[in-house]
């Protein structure tokens, strides 16, 4: 990064390239809204063919795709289950109530990871003083777990859950393609067991901007009216939707380099007398690590690394969180990992 700067707050730091603004500027364009943007229909057209799905919508955010797919399977009033330390719950300004209107039934999963039977024990029953139990949603990886993955049996027994009860089941994949180069499985074979799903392109993948929502051409339909809704019509987009269809193309399998790098970050910060980190959490992307027997608060240390150009972020009292991309090499790991263990002691 310019001026010796290692940024790891988040992926979602990451900056077009050479290559992907080139694509960006030779975008052939038309009115999204109106279905002629070639080079969205092009991006979308490509998601859901790897998703295994009918159809995809581009839209501007992880936030909007996660919300305008919830809004879309449920009603005002309706509840949805999902793990504690949800992105939908916790990192999307309450839009779960103002915009959808669902309350949220929350389970304490492990590492942000649930089980079938702790699902099956909250689906409601018919019964006019509950609110019905309308969407299960999982986050894959999942980020306040440590970009952890779910293990392809749980969202299989989760599934079978969820049959049985005529609930239909939302995937927030935001970092899909973390989970894909981590585990080996494709999107394909995620995706087969949700009737909607979101991939972000503006993290790890190194788009500017937007995510996608995939499921079935009769429910596309439905979010595409929300989209416009919440005013998520962007006209034009194809110039962004390049950027995407480069990262698609170019910058999938290279987060393998973001998972080492992750890797080695959290076997430095091991070393750090005063630091806990767990490395055999670290599964992708993402680094949590515990500050408290450092003596130092959250917000000193920050401050300390920042005068020094490291960049993280305090995710709770004694918590900091580190998130590695294609911005950050092996070098810049090794100059975090050493600014670290000078201003902790």
């Amino acid at each position: 990064m310019s001026s010796g700067l290692v940024d790891l707050r988040s992926d979602t730091v990451t900056r077009p390239s050479p290559g992907m603004r080139q694509a960006m500027a030779e975008a052939e364009v038309g009115d999204d809204v109106f279905h002629e943007d070639p080079s969205v229909n092009r991006l979308e057209d490509m998601v859901a063919a790897l998703y295994g799905k009918d159809a995809a919508l581009y839209v501007a955010s992880g936030t909007m795709a996660n919300q305008i797919a919830i809004r879309a399977q449920t009603h005002h009033g309706d509840e949805i289950i999902m793990e504690r330390t949800s992105h939908p719950f916790n990192s999307e300004a309450g839009a779960l109530a103002a915009l959808a209107g669902v309350q949220v039934n929350l389970i304490d999963g492990a590492h942000g990871i649930m089980d079938a039977e702790q699902i099956r024990a909250v689906v409601r029953t018919p019964n006019v003083h509950h609110a019905p139990t309308a969407l299960i949603c999982l986050e894959n990886t999942h980020n306040r777990g440590g970009g952890s993955v779910w293990p392809l049996e749980n969202i299989r027994a989760i599934r079978e859950v969820a049959r049985s009860a005529g609930v239909p089941m939302h995937l927030d994949g935001a970092r899909l393609m973390n989970a894909c180069v981590a585990t080996g499985l494709t999107p394909k074979d995620y995706a087969q067991y949700f009737d909607s799903c979101t991939l972000c392109l503006s993290k790890g993948l190194g788009a500017p901007v937007g995510s996608l929502i995939i499921g079935a051409k009769e429910f596309i339909a439905k979010a595409h009216r929300f989209r416009k809704q919440f005013g998520g019509g962007m006209r034009q987009a194809g110039i962004l939707a390049a950027a995407g269809i480069y990262a698609l193309e170019h910058n999938v399998e290279r987060l393998a380099e973001d998972h080492l790098n992750a890797k080695r970050l959290a076997r430095g910060i091991a070393e750090i007398e005063g630091l806990a980190v767990d490395v055999n959490r670290v599964e992708t992307n993402i680094v949590y690590f515990d500050v408290r027997q450092a003596g130092l608060s959250v917000p000193i240390l920050l401050e300390r690394l920042k005068a020094e150009g490291v960049l993280m972020l305090g995710t709770g009292p004694n918590s900091i969180r580190a998130v590695t991309h294609l911005d950050v090499s092996k070098d810049g790991i090794e100059r975090a990992v050493k600014v670290l263990r000078e201003v902790v002691h």
